[in-house]
Order: structure tokens, then C-alpha cells, then sequence
């Protein structure tokens, strides 16, 4: 197995913070968290998911990259280490949820490089969204240009992983976190200068005790994970490379804020903009790629602005692509003894297959279907119901239970912590996030 002093490492801090706020932000932030706000009641659904994301996200992904950086591994060998046979197989898990995650994402990364190429050439803006909702199933369902864009996006992903951890994520990070934000700004001003755009920040933020409901809170619990990249295994792949000498809760903290900040940001950048032109803010699913193109249409210089939406869409998807594909490369290198050549070959290929089986699924495949769900759906189904919270269990009962001790000591390394914070901490691991996860997988699993 590879060791600690072989093994790659964050050149700075900062480059460690804005990869993993890569991996965490993804497509979640723009594309997932405006239409799940606006299906679950705007602020009903947006306050709690800040809280939870605070209260709960924060202590399971500090966790999870203390193991990773207490082990120098990815999650199958920390919770091999420190929890044994049992618990290294349930790393395993965590790193299969990823991989087949991305096998179905990069569907997805796909479809925003499409959206971006139709907004360069001018195509797509157009007011009627029945017109635009016919213009994205033609897309989804045209299996040869469908796939053409999967495996481009695959490729850029593959891309990046070639130079490595401090010369290829690093620096990339460094490069699309600081550009999305800007991007996103941009974008945001633009909006809150339409007329009745206030409606949707109002719509976002203000307080309703009425429109608070169980369905509301379910899904922001679900999205507060989700948003973080938890259980899925890069983070703690990427908490591996992390040096001693770098506070973890305080970088940890930094990670959690800008994946608040920018799915809040996502949701600013299309909710003005959907109240100002009337139009449905519960469109579900669609809101990014049918909806916006509508709104896009009507404004002042809207092809720059689409543009500029859609470039947003492909950094996201990719800084997130990105760490997920790093850590299953890193997988087969730590586990297999595989060199990190071959390993990126592999994955590749095996992603490829995968991912054209999924993106088939809405065309040539889609009659195809095991238990009622099309190849998409079913990996989508499982990684978020079954894996994921697989994968937050494992880290919960080894890192509050069986190794709260190095959790300690990793949590302490650079500077102590308070003793009430500690002690809270220490009990929300234990007993508050295990139920926390058994209620968002129970609810995935039944409704």
C-alpha cells in the first residue's frame, strides 16, 4: 500500500479548501438547490438546510476528513484501519457510491456542456417553455449526441486528473472556484434588476412558520448532506492529503460556509429572475434546463448572459467530477497496487461504459428497466438512498465510537478546541447524526 510519505499532498491550504468547496459545491448548488427551494416552499426548505448544514454537515465532514487524514487513505482502507474487515467494506461501499455516482453525473456534466454550446451558437432562447421542454427531451433522447457530450465531459475530467493532486486539482480549483463565484455575481446583480425580482429573494428568505412542514425539513436534512459530498468518499479521500500542520476544523469550517454561500448564490442567481418573468418557481428538475433558457430569452443581451449561466453550470459539475474520479483512481492505486497511469485508464473506460448506458437510458435504453427505474434512475436511487447513507454511517459509529480518541487528537493538532465543543461534538457524531441518517435514507427508501 502506498505510504504516508509517498503519497501525494495539498501544495497550500487554500488550494486544499477551494478543492474541496469544489467537490462539495458541484451541480448541487445550481442546479439541485433552486428547484428542491422552490418545490419545498422557498424559505421553509432554505433556513433549515443552513442550520442543518451548520449543526450536522459540518461535524460529519469534519469527521470524515479527520479519518482520512489520521489514515493517509481513502475510505475503505481509514475504516479498515481503525474499525477492521467489517467497516473496510463499507469503505468500500462508500467508494463504489461514488464511482457509480459519477457514472450517471457525468450525464448530467453532458447535458450543461450542450446547454453551454447551444447558448454560444445562439440556440435554445426561447420564451415558450413547452417549445423549451420538447428542445431538452430532443437533446436527452438523440443517443449520438447524447453520449458525444457525456464523454466530453469525462474527458475534461480525466483531463485534470492526469496532472495530479497539486499540479492538476489544485491548480485548477484555484482557477474555477474564485471564476464560478464571479460568474455567479454577475449574474445575480443582473437579476435583482428586474422588476419584481425582489419577490424571489422574499420568496427565499422570508420567514413563514406556516410554510414549515415535515416534508420540508426531510429534504433540507437530505440536501444538507448531499451538498457536502457526505458519505460518498472523496472527501475523505481528499482529507487525506492534507498536512498536519493545517487547522482542520477552521478549513473545514471554510469548506461548509462556501457550499452554503454558493447554493444560496444558485438560488439568487435563478429565483428573481423566474418571479420577474412570472414564471414557476416548482418546476421541479427542469428549472435550470428548460426554464431558465425562458428567461434568458427576455432579457437585455440574454445570450451573454445565458452564457455566462451555462459556463457556471459546467465548473460546477466539474470541479465536483473532479474529486470523485480522483478518488476512485486513488482506490485502485491504494488497494490494487495499480499505477496511477493504468488506474486513470481504467476508471476511465469502466466511467465510459457506464455512462453511455446512462445516458441512453432517456433514449435508445429507456424501455429497459429493473425495479420500475430506467439505468439513470437506478444508480441515481441507490447511491442516494442506500449508499450514501451507508457510507455517513460508517463514518459516524468509527470515528464517534471506536477512534473518538485520534478523532480528538486530529481535531487538536494544531489548536486546542474548547471542552464544551468537544464534548458537543462528540455527541452529535454518536447519537444525533445516526439517527439523522437513518431518517433520510428511511425516507428515501418508503416515500
Amino acid at each position: 500500500m502506498t505510504t504516508s510519505s509517498e503519497r501525494s499532498v495539498w501544495g497550500t491550504r487554500l488550494g486544499f479548501i477551494l478543492a474541496s468547496a469544489g467537490s462539495a459545491v458541484g451541480l448541487g448548488a445550481i442546479w439541485k438547490f433552486p428547484y428542491m427551494a422552490g418545490t419545498n416552499g422557498g424559505s421553509a426548505f432554505i433556513l433549515p438546510y443552513i442550520v442543518l448544514t451548520i449543526a450536522i454537515g459540518f461535524i460529519v465532514l469534519m469527521i470524515e476528513m479527520a479519518l482520512g487524514r489520521a489514515s493517509r487513505g481513502g475510505a475503505a482502507h481509514a475504516l479498515r484501519l481503525f474499525g477492521g474487515p467489517f467497516w473496510g467494506g463499507v469503505g468500500k461501499i462508500s467508494v463504489l457510491t461514488g464511482f457509480l455516482i459519477l457514472s450517471f453525473y457525468q450525464v448530467i456534466g453532458g447535458w450543461c456542456l450542450n446547454y453551454l454550446f447551444d447558448a454560444c451558437i445562439g440556440q435554445g432562447l426561447i420564451t415558450d417553455t413547452a417549445m423549451l421542454g420538447s428542445h431538452f427531451d430532443n437533446f436527452v433522447t438523440d443517443g449520438p449526441r447524447a453520449v458525444f457530450m457525456q464523454l466530453a465531459f469525462l474527458t475534461l475530467t480525466a483531463g485534470v486528473i492526469v496532472f495530479g493532486v497539486e499540479k492538476g486539482i489544485e491548480r485548477i480549483s484555484k482557477l474555477l472556484m474564485p471564476t464560478l463565484f464571479i460568474l455567479m455575481l454577475c449574474l445575480i446583480v443582473r437579476g435583482l434588476t428586474l422588476p419584481h425580482a425582489w419577490d424571489g429573494v422574499e420568496f427565499m428568505f422570508k420567514f413563514d412558520p406556516e410554510a414549515f412542514n415535515g416534508s420540508s425539513l426531510l429534504n433540507a436534512m437530505g440536501f444538507a448532506f448531499f451538498s457536502l459530498s457526505l458519505g460518498s468518499g472523496s472527501m475523505m479521500n481528499y482529507g487525506s492529503y492534507l498536512s498536519d500542520k493545517v487547522n482542520l476544523p477552521t478549513s473545514v469550517a471554510w469548506i461548509s460556509f462556501l457550499a452554503v454561500l454558493a447554493s444560496i448564490l444558485g438560488g439568487l442567481m435563478i429565483m428573481p429572475a423566474v418571479f420577474a418573468f412570472s414564471l414557476d418557481p416548482a418546476a421541479g428538475p427542469g428549472l435550470t434546463f428548460v426554464t431558465m433558457p425562458a428567461v434568458f430569452a427576455q432579457l437585455p443581451f440574454g445570450q451573454g448572459f445565458a452564457i455566462l449561466f451555462y459556463i457556471c453550470l459546467v465548473v460546477a459539475a466539474l470541479t465536483s467530477a473532479i474529486s470523485i474520479l480522483e478518488m476512485s483512481v486513488q482506490f485502485l492505486v491504494d488497494e490494487c497496487h495499480v499505477s496511477r497511469r493504468n488506474s486513470i485508464m481504467l476508471n476511465t473506460i469502466a466511467l465510459s461504459v457506464l455512462g453511455v448506458v446512462c445516458a441512453l437510458s432517456f433514449g435508445a435504453l429507456s424501455g429497459y428497466k429493473l425495479a420500475g427505474k430506467t439505468f439513470f434512475d437506478l444508480l441515481d436511487f441507490l447511491t442516494s438512498n442506500v449508499g450514501m447513507p451507508i457510507g455517513a454511517m460508517g463514518i459516524a459509529i468509527v470515528g464517534g465510537y471506536l477512534v473518538w480518541p485520534v478523532m480528538k487528537k486530529q481535531l487538536t493538532l494544531t489548536s486546542p478546541m474548547n471542552d464544551k465543543v468537544l464534548v458537543t461534538t462528540h455527541f452529535l457524531i454518536r447519537f444525533i447524526v445516526p439517527c439523522v441518517i437513518v431518517v433520510i435514507a428511511g425516507a428515501g427508501l418508503f416515500s
